[in-house]
């Protein structure tokens, strides 16, 4: 088969003090996102919110999996698609729409048929997508870098200077719940979203990518006064409880990849909590 699923339960707090590493990285960990020539993906009970991705060597097409019970993957649902890797191609209902790296496209509910694409089989696309329930549909649209909300936060001197483009957001796109961006590191910062906050009211997920080969990142997560922290490589996932912080410090600058659904599509809604307060 050229397209598989896992499915990841929700998890209570509690129960998480209580994890050791491999259960927690079980739980919170997606690692093999990106298969040459297959789409993975993984379904989560926080918010019904899956995040996968596809690697065409030849044209993969989106299909609905058993856990949805529909007819077509986007019957319910609207999807976020950011390429990560080489030049490709995402068609929607026969329409193409070419994807350079760091570019996004939103395909809102009601589209039938998704089809990724490369444009090099030998520097494929490494397509990212996050998708959530959807009551509305909202008309494809493709974001480039250019097109977004940036804003710049951080310093150099905290070690955590970094550029936010928010893509598919309230404010760029129209879209039912989901939201995307990506966050990009500048040379000797490591650390992104810090100081860290909680947003109760919505999940998250990060995708971590562009990091050098022989590097790590370390990804904080948990109830501020009981944390924990997940080792990860490039191009893997982990995912963000609505109860948790999500901070993550690397060994080196990195890019990531945030999507998030819930209950508002207000980016500023969040509960800071301060470096000193952490446990």
């Amino acid at each position: 088969m050229k397209q598989n699923y896992e499915l990841k339960h929700a998890a209570h707090p509690d129960h998480v003090k209580q994890f050791d590493t491999e259960r927690l990285r079980r739980e919170f960990l997606v690692e093999n996102i990106m298969e040459p020539g297959r789409i993975h993906m993984v379904y989560t009970e926080y918010e019904r919110y899956i995040l996968g991705g596809a690697v065409p060597q030849n044209n993969l097409t989106l299909e609905p999996i058993d856990i949805l019970r529909a007819e077509y993957f986007l019957e319910r649902r609207e999807l976020g698609v950011i390429n990560v890797g080489g030049t490709g191609s995402v068609v929607v209902d026969g329409k193409e729409h070419e994807l350079e790296k760091k570019e996004a496209i939103y395909v809102g509910k009601g589209s039938r048929k998704v089809i990724f694409r490369s444009v090099d089989n030998k520097n494929p696309a490494m397509f990212y997508f996050n998708s959530a329930p959807a009551h509305k549909e909202y008309p494809v649209k493709k974001v480039g870098l250019r097109d977004a909300e940036s804003v710049e936060l951080g310093s150099l001197e905290l070690s955590n200077a970094r550029k936010i483009y928010k893509l598919l957001v309230n404010g760029v796109i129209q879209t039912c719940q989901l939201q995307m961006g990506l966050t990009e590191l500048k040379t000797g910062s490591i650390w992104n979203t810090m100081p860290p906050h909680l947003h109760s009211r919505r999940n998250e997920v990060y995708f971590y990518f562009d990091l050098p080969e022989e590097q790590a990142i370390c990804h904080f997560m948990g109830d501020p006064q009981e944390t924990r922290h997940i080792w990860l490589k490039n191009r893997q996932a982990v995912i963000s409880p609505p109860w948790s912080i999500h901070a993550a410090a690397g060994t080196s600058n990195y890019t990531f990849i945030w999507g998030m659904a819930g209950e508002n599509l207000n980016y500023g809604d969040m509960d800071a909590i301060k470096p000193t307060e952490l446990r």
